[in-house]
């Protein structure tokens, strides 16, 4: 496990859970800058402090995957040392800083043979599992993710930070190239943009409006989209889908108060999506097979969040937004 802030110990915490519940796995060791956090995860549970990838790749010779959970700036670094030691990759999103640096770890990958998964958490939402078995035509989006403010990753926007998971999603479900971003952003209270609204078209004639904010003074988590004959809204935080379909009500299995709408919930299997995602990933080492979240899933929403980041930036100014701000 390389890197153990706040979100990397959770990944500590699922691989520890699923070693002691028999899975075959073991948690080896963590990797931290900082000693002291690495020391007191390393002790939470039960593995080796190492100070460095070099101390790993050089002293346990046992270590086939780790999961990268660095700041983005040190994605590919980290990475590249931990592929040329022959050591699957799961890292985090977003993939890497630039698009320069994603194409680099794919000739690394390729080079070395590597399995390369990329951390879209919402991926592996049971409520995004359910939803996909009844995707037709996905013809308009709308997206919510709002988070209160918390110091950590503020090394990125709110693109890079949060909207980049719907971003792949909606890539995943459209299946089209995009043919126009527009985008707004501010910065509120951090130094890079804290709250964005972006409308992109794909060629297929699909829309689909997001906003992302970490300034929110509530925590949202929705998409919805529409479809020929029906609309579908997704809740990750509750794992729920809600179908809406245009025929006979008297068929659906939840009251409707229009009878020409059909109302019904998709089944879904509660699930810690880290802990589903983890255990995919696992499973892509044990069996040398081509993750759900490919390195190719991670660049192409890398590219286009930072196509949002130039927009974003390009109305700013426009705006004079340097200025207002003063």
């Amino acid at each position: 496990m390389i890197g153990v802030g706040s979100f990397g110990r959770n990944h500590a915490r699922v691989y520890q859970q699923l070693a002691n519940e028999g899975h075959p796995v073991r948690l080896v060791g963590v990797v931290d800058s900082d000693l002291g956090r690495a020391n007191t995860v390393a002790k939470e549970f039960n593995c080796r402090t190492l100070g460095s990838v070099e101390q790993l790749v050089s002293t346990c010779r046992e270590v086939q995957a780790a999961t990268v959970a660095v700041p983005t700036i040190h994605h590919l670094n980290v990475a590249r040392q931990l592929m040329d030691a022959g050591i699957d990759v799961l890292i985090e999103k977003p993939l890497a800083s630039s698009l320069a640096e994603a194409a680099q770890l794919g000739e690394i990958a390729a080079k070395s043979g590597r399995i390369v998964q990329v951390g879209h958490l919402e991926r592996f939402n049971p409520a995004v599992r359910a939803t996909l078995p009844i995707i037709t035509r996905p013809m308009f989006f709308e997206v919510h993710r709002l988070s209160v403010f918390t110091p950590r990753s503020l090394d990125v926007d709110v693109v890079l930070d949060l909207m980049i998971h719907d971003l792949d999603i909606v890539l995943s479900f459209v299946n089209s190239p995009v043919k126009e971003v527009r985008a707004v952003g501010l910065p509120i209270l951090s130094g890079k943009v804290d709250i964005a609204n972006v409308r992109i078209e794909f060629e297929s004639g699909c829309v689909a409006n997001f906003t992302a904010s970490r300034v929110s003074t509530e925590r949202v988590r929705k998409l919805r989209f529409f479809q020929p004959k029906q609309y579908v809204s997704i809740d990750y935080g509750r794992q729920d889908v809600m179908v809406f379909s245009v025929g006979d009500a008297s068929t659906a299995a939840l009251p409707s108060v229009n009878p020409q709408i059909r109302m019904t919930r998709l089944p879904t299997v509660q699930e810690e999506p880290l802990r589903a995602e983890l255990q995919a990933f696992l499973n892509c080492v044990r069996e040398r097979s081509k993750p759900l979240v490919s390195l190719e899933d991670g660049r192409n929403a890398l590219a286009l969040a930072l196509k949002v980041i130039a927009e974003i930036q390009a109305h700013g100014n426009k705006i004079n937004l340097d200025q207002l701000r003063r």
